[in-house]
């Protein structure tokens, strides 16, 4: 990516005091945009630059990589909020965002069908749906989605299916609808398929989807680390949210079957370039609207925001923070 990659370079004393406990780590991604700026941070050696190694790890969601980080198989990873946000409220695990990666964009995420007498929500009540995890963002956006048209969702027609795999399904006719996200869409849509409903749309317009988060407990025993991978993202996030062309010519390096020609067509969402909780609160106030969480999740405690900027970032193109360009 020539000088987009040259132009994130911090102070050499950044680096010398902030020697990260752990210089190897594993962190949880899955073959979707959400991840971008991660590949771009490894592609540009922005994480080689403060001194980490990074193995990633392909995961099915959040509620399959939280165990992963419990038990220390995994670093760090993508985290979708709401789940992770569920698994707070349950106790069940303990989680920090260090930096957040992906959030809503028109058309980025929708309801997919094969089916041509499905063509509206009121035509789903009954219908098989797909997601990739149940009790998550899935789920989630098709209740706010189905709940502002004044359908009911039935959880029991939903069944989890990898995201590869929902258009296999579809064409095998095992489901009725699938939840997707970008590429798969593109795929879908060159194999006859039809977007019934846009789920990030309404009430869901600019949803936060996912963050990069760790354990509690490997944060405060790896501060450095977490630290040193909060700056090599931030530079790769900045890259993301202002250059199109850098995420559509990643996206093919870690995504299969994706060609440069179909990645240049994708519909793309958001890449924050900050935690910021205004914005993340509006998980936690769905999920307890939803029944997701009995009490509303203290969104505060679960943000750790970077102790250091990142370099400045300059580029060929404007940098649009809260965006990626048409």
């Amino acid at each position: 990516m020539g000088s987009l990659c040259t132009q994130h370079t911090p102070t050499a004393d950044a680096v010398r005091t902030n020697r990260p406990e752990k210089s190897a780590i594993v962190v949880g991604s899955m073959p979707i945009p959400d991840v971008a700026a991660l590949m771009i941070a490894q592609d540009c050696g922005f994480f080689a630059r403060e001194g980490l190694t990074v193995k990633t790890r392909t995961i099915q969601g959040a509620s399959f990589a939280l165990p992963l980080l419990e038990n220390g198989q995994m670093d760090l990873s993508l985290l979708n909020y709401s789940t992770a946000f569920m698994a707070q409220a349950k106790k069940v695990h303990d989680v920090r965002f260090v930096a957040d990666a992906y959030q809503a964009g028109p058309g980025a995420f929708r309801l997919m069908s094969l089916n041509p007498k499905l063509q509206t929500l009121q035509d789903l009540p009954g219908k098989t749906i797909s997601v990739a995890t149940k009790k998550s963002i899935g789920t989630l956006s098709i209740e706010m989605t189905f709940d502002a048209a004044g359908v009911t969702a039935d959880d029991d027609k939903m069944v989890e299916i990898p995201l590869p795999d929902m258009l296999k399904a579809l064409l095998a006719g095992t489901v009725d609808v699938a939840w997707m996200t970008e590429p798969f869409i593109r795929v879908a849509v060159n194999k006859g398929a039809h977007s019934v409903a846009d789920v990030m749309a309404g009430p869901a317009a600019d949803f936060p989807i996912a963050g990069y988060g760790a354990t509690a407990q490997y944060a405060a025993k790896n501060p450095n680390t977490v630290a040193a991978f909060q700056r090599a993202i931030a530079d790769g996030q900045q890259i993301a949210a202002g250059n199109r062309g850098a995420v559509t010519k990643i996206l093919p390096t870690y995504i299969p079957k994706i060609t440069s020609t179909e990645a240049a067509l994708i519909i793309l969402g958001v890449y924050p370039i900050s935690l910021d909780l205004t914005r993340l609160k509006r998980v936690a106030d769905a999920l307890q609207k939803y029944g997701y969480t009995e009490e509303l999740v203290d969104v505060a405690p679960l943000l750790l925001q970077p102790t250091m900027s990142p370099s400045p970032a300059t580029s060929d193109e404007p940098l649009l923070q809260g965006g990626v360009t048409s």
